[in-house]
């Protein structure tokens, strides 16, 4: 079977040019600070909307555990040098 009206090489083009990929747009994580894709729980932390949803140090080994940890509270303190106040949660990691 034959192609009765075929389209142009600029028709084609143009319906084309909508198909670009966009650029995916990170946000940072309110806990950690790591770039993390916006409405998703970090991976890192486990903390989504400022609260702790998955206690990723659970499912960690032992010497991953320590890293991380050591990680966190790295920069906790970071945060307390800058001046911001800390909450509950925070102080009860330390």
């Amino acid at each position: 079977m034959v192609v009765r009206m075929r389209h142009t090489k600029s028709k084609r083009n143009r319906v084309r040019s909508h198909h670009a990929l966009k650029h995916v747009r990170f946000a940072s994580c309110g806990h950690c600070g790591k770039p993390l894709r916006p409405h998703i729980m970090c991976k890192n932390c486990g903390y989504y909307a400022g609260r702790q949803v998955v206690d990723v140090l659970a499912k960690l080994d032992k010497k991953e555990r320590k890293k991380r940890e050591k990680e966190l509270h790295a920069h906790e303190e970071e945060q307390t040098e800058s001046g911001k106040t800390l909450n509950p949660e925070e102080l009860s990691h330390k």
